[in-house]
């Protein structure tokens, strides 16, 4: 039996809307599994919560809900909370605080923290991106470009520091040629001959 083009059509549609509608329900059940998460560390209280591991991700909740203002003191309390954290716990709690005052728009707070989550963890190149982007928010433009490029070191391929490397890199070229535009202008202005009047009459 040949199947129609229309049953074909049928046939693709019924499978992409059960693959969307599997993509939904993960997502929905994502979604709720944070909002409990959330209601319980705030049943909790943020004094009663010790453990740097436990603060972070009461943290990471709140990031995603876009409290970024009771994200910061949670991060905060957590690095307050460090025993014996590995390296790599402290640059990622370091690296979290930092993003939650960069989203205020608070970016020299940023860039300290994400220079302690670099310190702690040199290649931590997600640290290093939002430092970069950081720094180019406050017009830093050179120190942005140098810290992108300090990520194509440790990971080549990192799509985010060559697509804004790229960026910064047209964005300089552009700025050079411009001043050299106005230096050439400024040049020709000065060596221009006065232009003498000449009479028709006597």
């Amino acid at each position: 039996m040949e199947i129609s083009s229309f049953q074909s059509y049928l046939i693709i549609l019924f499978i992409v809307l059960v693959i969307i509608s599997i993509f939904v329900f993960r997502q929905f059940l994502r979604t709720r599994k944070e909002e409990l998460n959330l209601v319980k560390f705030e049943q909790k209280g943020l004094n009663s919560l010790t453990k740097a591991s436990e603060l972070y991700e009461f943290g990471s909740i709140q990031i995603k809900k876009r409290l970024y203002s009771e994200a910061t003191k949670t991060f905060m309390k957590a690095i307050e909370s460090y025993d014996n954290e590995p390296n790599e716990a402290k640059a990622i709690i370091e690296n979290a605080l930092g993003f939650s005052y960069a989203a205020q728009n608070v970016f020299k707070k940023a860039i300290k923290h994400y220079n302690s989550a670099i310190k702690s963890l040199p290649e931590y190149t997600v640290a290093l991106n939002n430092l970069a982007s950081a720094q180019q928010r406050l017009l830093e433009y050179d120190l942005a470009y140098a810290t992108y490029k300090k990520v194509l070191v440790i990971d080549p391929n990192n799509k985010t520091a060559i697509k804004k490397s790229k960026e910064l890199e047209k964005r300089n070229n552009y700025h050079r040629w411009l001043a050299l535009h106005i230096l050439l202008c400024g040049q020709q202005l000065k060596i221009q001959p006065k232009h003498q009047n000449h009479s028709l009459t006597n």
